[in-house]
């Protein structure tokens, strides 16, 4: 177990990245950009909340690495960051939904 422990500062990093998970808002968020890259005024829209919380969100998802934005012309478009991402939240969905009663 000595072999593979991370450092103190690598605990508290993935302490961090699980927390970005622990909001309900960010998890649609990533969700959502999981399936396509989109500008704040959609995922406003789409999520029924203020640009300003979306932006809010989005701050923090970019500020722990897991998203990515790029500028078309006036717009900016957030994507999620890599597939490292994209993993982690097709697992997340995986395993909440095995959990799910059959119909």
């Amino acid at each position: 177990v000595t072999k593979k422990a991370l450092s103190a500062e690598q605990y508290v990093d993935l302490a961090t990245l699980f927390k970005m998970f622990g909001d309900p808002s960010r998890v649609r968020l990533l969700h959502a950009l999981s399936v396509h890259e989109m500008c704040v005024c959609d995922l406003a829209a789409y999520l029924g909340i203020t640009k300003s919380a979306v932006s809010h969100q989005l701050k923090s998802l970019r500020l722990c690495n897991l998203v990515k934005y790029r500028k078309a012309g006036r717009v900016i478009y957030y994507s999620l960051a890599d597939d490292h991402v994209r993993t982690i939240c097709r697992m997340g969905m995986e395993h909440v939904l095995e959990d799910e009663p059959a119909l």
